[in-house]
């Protein structure tokens, strides 16, 4: 392996970054963009099982794929639009009814939709163990209930659409286990955010937690990832996607909204910027006492317009302020991809990504398989 690559009792050199260059905020944007990848298809599979609506989400299309990947579309009032969700079942899935499957709730990184195929990382699809539901987070919803519901972007309660919608409907329509030793959450960039959001507000609901690239840290002492928040809120970066704007340019948000939509100014002005604080993952590492915690990061190949540059630092305070608090937890420092699977180059994109599941998925399921029964 090679000398670049950093485990949890690794050096704990900081590398904060403070200040924040108007090209490293578009690079940050570029660097959400995941690249695509089609799983291979199953012939053989039967039909994905039936759906029954409930807990505030209607279905309103038919379920499109196979029996053990496939794609429902929903509404919420929760949420404005329609949201698709992501089901990846083990093969054995329809031929044992009387058994029951842990879950994990993969949670995806900005300007991508629980449509993309490339979601379906072959390490998830490979398991044969546990279930894995991808829901919509929005191109820039982040995890959360936003202050501000009405802004051009209509409502975007995230948190009550996952927390309370998708999770009990999951649970009423598959065969899973139902205890928080048998849920699971983890994410990529915005959704690793998420992932430690959803752990930390909700720790009766998950036994293990993972972030990818994350956007752990929102403080102001982290300034270059809140100003990739409030890029992908006002939409500034758009105007790039020139012909191609929409949903089809992953530079493209949606309707630009205030700065202040999500949680207040994010402008240190005063203190004003409580609410960021507040919602800042490394703040409530204490919440996750008693979880499974992994990190992962690469480090961009020093290039400051790689996304991957500035996550890094934010994982490094995560494993730091672990360490602090002496909880165990996995930390890969995967620095700039060498030695971490053919197709990953340290920076911000699904090649790394695909490594890091290969790496913890298997870590997830022993997690899972050694969970005492509920």
């Amino acid at each position: 392996m090679a000398n670049n690559l950093v485990r949890t009792r690794s050096t704990r050199t900081s590398l904060s970054a403070r200040l924040l260059r108007a090209k490293a905020v578009v690079g940050a944007l570029a660097a959400t963009v995941l690249l695509l990848g089609t799983p291979p298809a199953h012939a053989d599979d039967p039909a994905p099982p039936a759906m029954t609506d409930g807990f505030g989400l209607t279905q309103t299309a038919s379920v499109t794929g196979t029996g053990t990947n496939f794609v429902l579309t929903v509404t919420t009032p929760q949420v404005a639009g329609e949201h698709r969700i992501r089901i990846l079942l083990p093969g054995d899935y329809a031929a044992n009814p009387a058994k029951r499957y842990p879950v994990l709730y993969f949670l995806h990184g900005a300007s991508d939709d629980p449509a993309n195929p490339a979601l379906a990382y072959p390490a998830l699809t490979a398991s044969q163990s546990m279930i894995t539901v991808i829901p919509d987070g929005g191109r820039r919803g982040w995890y959360a209930n936003w202050l501000d519901q009405k802004t051009a972007a209509g409502a975007q309660n995230w948190e009550n659409f996952h927390i309370n919608q998708v999770i009990p409907f999951i649970e009423a329509n598959l065969r899973t286990l139902t205890g928080k030793q048998g849920r699971a959450v983890a994410g990529i960039s915005m959704g690793g955010f998420g992932a430690l959001h959803y752990a930390q507000r909700h720790p009766g609901l998950f036994s293990q937690v993972a972030t990818f690239s994350g956007a752990n840290e929102l403080s102001r002492n982290h300034a270059v990832t809140r100003a990739a928040v409030v890029a992908t809120l006002t939409n500034i970066g758009a105007p790039l996607c020139g012909s191609s704007s929409g949903p089809s340019c992953a530079l493209d948000f949606g309707p630009s909204v205030s700065s202040d939509a999500l949680f207040g100014t994010p402008y240190p002005f005063f203190d004003a910027d409580w609410r960021w604080n507040a919602a800042d993952p490394i703040a409530h590492m204490a919440a996750l006492k008693g979880m499974g915690i992994a990190v992962y990061t690469g480090n961009g190949n020093g290039n400051p317009s790689d996304g991957e540059f500035w996550v890094q630092s934010a994982a490094q305070h995560t494993k730091e302020r672990l360490d602090a608090l002496g909880f165990p937890h996995h930390y890969v420092n995967y620095g700039n991809g060498a030695g971490w699977g053919a197709n990953c180059n340290g920076g911000h994109n699904s090649g790394c990504w695909s490594q890091d599941l290969v790496d913890w998925v298997p870590r997830l399921e022993a997690a899972f398989a050694a969970a005492p029964a509920v």
